[in-house]
């Protein structure tokens, strides 16, 4: 029926659809195919066939369906056979050091490591595959336990449950950057063809190369936990309780261990989310970063038990979101969480070291993250490196600087992602929730909140007020056309040198101080006005800095339709006035929308459409 159907498609078309059913086993996949046949649904069947998802920096994350443009068994194993090949051009024997894959709950990321691991297992390369669900951490903790080649967990983190992904890294532990996605992708269209028996999953029985490397990962995972912890006896006895949600995913049972090991009393669980459940039945988005919206369950059980105090993983724990009760329910935004852990992280550092140079000591965070850490580093004699947006930029940064014998002592991102020590080279919602743990621990027993600590640290290093959303485009040329407007700016109002880049808000009100553009190039601050950081001309990223401390980044999503912007308002210590500093960043906001963006013009969805 299929080859009859496709005639009617063009010569081009029909070729990708035969050749897809060919190579294809999995017969859900082929039935969507006959379906969308039967339909004569050529502009959906182009979609899915005549594109190719795009392994990246991220490695692979989309829907799951048929076609080459979707996540399914055959383009998982043509992205399997290309890392492979890819990995034996390159110095990391990987047949003598193996590959560690972990996976989450999602549909189908069982099966998506198992084929990777019997594709492995046939080259004659040793396989650390985790037994159950673990969290994304474990992938590159093992990683750097068994001097792995490569690492792979299959998880899209927080997407929708139609989603699901491959992350790659590398056997420095950390993600993989360029060139390593571009050499990827090129093994992987020279071998899109299934190798012989790559369906058949039997290899996976009891073989001597197929290890599982759950229990010792767990062992020494927790045992630096365990190391870490500043005050046990403090912990035990913490007065308050603490609710816990793995958001339907993997977090549970690991963040039960990490509280034991770090001698806790017991988390009180919000039992309708701790199993993993692939339909995330209770939330409409399993993100704990949007806020009381994700997390209406665990504010419910935390107000049925008392608890003054939220931690809550995404599905595959890399992530952590930090609520506490005061008045009423405040969600801690991921540069608040940052500014409180970075605080905490060289308080407990210094008393640890009284004596030790603190210049060697780093703290990272990316460049659409508050610049708090930047100040609390800088005043407290710490050195701040700035890295570009995701982990996998201070992952390998934080590599690079312990290569150099520096000491890497947090790093975090605004989208809640920290990585507190450098035992993961990738953010860790396990091991971070054990730290804001400790940290609340000591606060209560002197009488402060986490709240109440923010205020301590904005009035002692200055206020740094942020406000970062989004807007929805589906449109790349309306995405591209807004960004190509802001290089050619018609207005102008202070003559300094940023080419035609935007020189003020507001009629002149606030001006412009500096431009950096990581998709070109272009950056005011430096004397040959060329950025030092990397550039992505395939990307969007420009940042303005404003003379009142005023800083915006617009940037496009690697993963989604979004054009985000992240702004922040970085004031003195001396300015104290919160509420005018709240206005300022209000109408400085209001007016990049306006101004920079016009979203009505562009017909832009606003985040909560």
């Amino acid at each position: 029926m299929a080859q009859e159907q496709t005639t009617i498609m063009d010569d081009k078309l029909s070729s990708k659809i035969n050749e897809w059913i060919t190579w294809n086993k999995n017969e859900k996949m082929k039935s969507e195919v006959d379906k969308l046949l039967a339909q004569n649904d050529k502009t959906e069947l182009e979609k899915l066939f005549l594109l190719r998802m795009e392994f990246g920096t991220a490695g692979l994350r989309g829907r799951m369906g048929p076609g080459y443009s979707q996540m399914n068994d055959l383009v998982i194993i043509q992205t399997a056979q290309g890392l492979l090949k890819y990995l034996l051009t390159k110095p990391v024997e990987v047949l003598k050091n193996g590959l560690v894959i972990g996976y989450d709950g999602r549909h189908n990321s069982k099966r998506f490591a198992e084929l990777t691991a019997g594709i492995f297992l046939r080259a004659g390369s040793p396989v650390y595959i985790y037994s159950k669900v673990c969290p994304t951490p474990f992938v590159p903790f093992g990683v750097t336990k068994y001097q792995a080649a490569v690492g792979v967990m299959v998880t899209a983190s927080h997407n929708p449950k139609e989603d699901n992904g491959y992350k790659v890294y590398w056997n420095n532990g950390a993600q993989i950057i360029s060139p390593h996605d571009k050499g990827i992708t090129k093994c992987i269209e020279e071998n899109l063809k299934p190798e012989e028996g790559v369906w058949d999953l039997s290899i996976l029985n009891d073989n001597k190369k197929l290890i599982d490397p759950l229990e010792e990962v767990m062992r020494d995972y927790f045992e630096i936990i365990g190391k870490n912890v500043v005050v046990r006896e403090k912990n035990l006895n913490a007065p308050f309780n603490i609710t816990y949600t793995a958001m339907h995913g993997v977090g549970y049972p690991y963040i039960v261990e990490a509280f034991k090991k770090a001698g806790f009393k017991e988390l009180i669980a919000v039992t309708e989310q701790i199993l993993p459940d692939p339909e995330f039945p209770t939330v409409k988005f399993p993100n704990p970063e949007e806020g009381k919206s994700a997390l209406d369950l665990a504010i419910k059980t935390a107000n049925s038990n008392n608890s003054v105090i939220i931690l809550a993983n995404d599905p595959d724990a890399d992530r952590l979101a930090v609520a506490e009760k005061t008045e009423n329910w405040k969600v801690f935004t991921g540069n608040e969480i940052g500014a409180l852990l970075g605080w905490w992280m060289i308080q407990t550092y210094k008393n640890k070291h009284p004596n030790a140079d603190y210049s060697n000591v780093y703290l990272l965070s990316s460049t659409v993250s508050s610049k708090i850490l930047k100040t609390i580093a800088t005043a407290e004699g710490f050195s701040f490196e700035e890295t570009l947006t995701g982990f996998k930029w201070m992952g390998n940064r934080a590599y690079q600087l312990i290569k150099e014998g520096k000491e890497v002592l947090f790093a975090f991102e605004e989208a809640i992602g920290f990585m507190c020590g450098h035992a993961v080279l990738d953010k860790d919602g396990v091991s971070a929730a054990i730290i804001v743990a400790e940290l609340a621990t000591y606060l209560y027993n002197n009488g402060l909140s986490l709240t109440a600590k923010l205020v301590d640290i904005y009035n002692k290093y200055g206020h740094h007020l942020c406000d970062n959303s989004y807007f929805i485009c589906h449109k790349p040329e309306v995405i591209k056309a807004i960004f190509n407007r802001l290089r050619n700016f018609k207005e102008k109002c202070n003559g300094l040198s940023l080419q035609s880049y935007p020189e003020c808000l507001v009629n002149g009100k606030y001006k412009v101080i500096s431009v950096r553009d990581l998709t070109t190039g272009f950056d005011s601050t430096k004397p040959d006005n060329k950025a030092t950081l990397p550039i992505s001309s395939s990307s969007q990223m420009i940042t303005f800095t404003f003379d009142n401390g005023f800083v915006i980044t617009l940037r496009t999503s690697g993963t989604e339709p979004k054009l985000k912007y992240y702004t922040e308002l970085c004031a003195n210590p001396e300015i104290q006035d919160s509420d005018t500093l709240q206005n300022t960043l209000k109408e400085m906001v209001n007016a990049i929308v306006e101004e920079f963006l016009e979203p009505e013009k562009n017909g832009l969805l606003d985040r909560t459409s």
